[in-house]
């Protein structure tokens, strides 16, 4: 790509510098966590200030487009999931309204000993068998989520469904039952040895825990579900309204 502006155009050279580096932000060598030029040396070659390049760059900044990281220089902000809050619904389809493409890195589903926590919450006894559901999932880059769910065994789930399919379209046109209400619990953490190995980060880098409790319309829980997210990764967005 030819990094050039026109000096002689009546449009503002810091627009023509935000359309440029929208451009080269949709580049395979910046594109999800490159490095941009120097400003330094992006300003010489395009002929400009430095105010004029960073006035361009600090509303992209503002965008989300970009991070700066002083004393490193500028990045393009990896690709990145936003989930809303006020219309929740299962990973798959919400990816697939959003048009967004991701990979399954493991589906595993096995029975275990149903800890304290989520007994009360299921109102069963504690270590009595449910299915455990475990997802990874991400880009074809790499992970960016791991969900484990628990099931109240009354649903009557096997561990032999089609987990690659929507989750409750599985629970609502095979089993009747329609996941209806969500209680979400979201903390931010710093990742544990276990789930760093399993993002494919370091220890001690931010994570983003999402715990679901979810119930049918009748109020009988269905689900615990609980998700570990690469934060920069991830946005929730909720509405408020008076």
């Amino acid at each position: 790509m030819e990094l050039k502006i026109d000096h002689n155009s009546p449009l503002p050279l810091h627009a023509q510098v935000e359309t440029l580096v929208r451009k080269m932000i949709e580049l395979p060598e910046y594109k999800n966590g490159g490095f941009l030029p120097k400003e330094v040396d992006l300003a010489k070659r395009l002929g400009i200030s430095r105010n004029t390049l960073r006035q361009a760059t600090n509303k992209l900044e503002y965008e989300g487009l970009l991070i700066r990281k002083k004393g490193i220089g500028t990045k393009v902000a990896e690709k990145g999931i936003t989930t809303n809050l006020d219309n929740w619904q299962s990973f798959t389809q919400e990816m697939t309204e959003q048009g967004v493409d991701f990979v399954n890195f493991l589906i595993e589903a096995k029975w275990v000993s149903v800890n304290e926590k989520i007994a009360k919450f299921f109102g069963i006894s504690e270590g009595e068998k449910i299915l455990c559901l475990s997802r990874l999932r991400g880009f074809t880059d790499g992970p960016f989520v791991f969900f484990e769910s628990y099931f109240h065994p009354r649903i009557g789930l096997t561990g032999e469904e089609d987990f690659t399919k929507p989750l409750y379209g599985i629970l609502e046109n095979k089993y009747n039952v329609v996941p209806s209400i969500s209680k979400e619990e979201i903390k931010a953490k710093l990742a544990s040895k276990i789930t760093a190995d399993r993002l494919q980060i370091k220890k001690g880098d931010p994570i983003l825990v999402r715990e679901r409790y979810v119930s049918d319309p009748g109020n009988r829980p269905l689900e615990y579900n609980i998700g570990f997210y690469i934060a920069e990764k991830f946005t929730y967005s909720i509405t408020i309204t008076r």
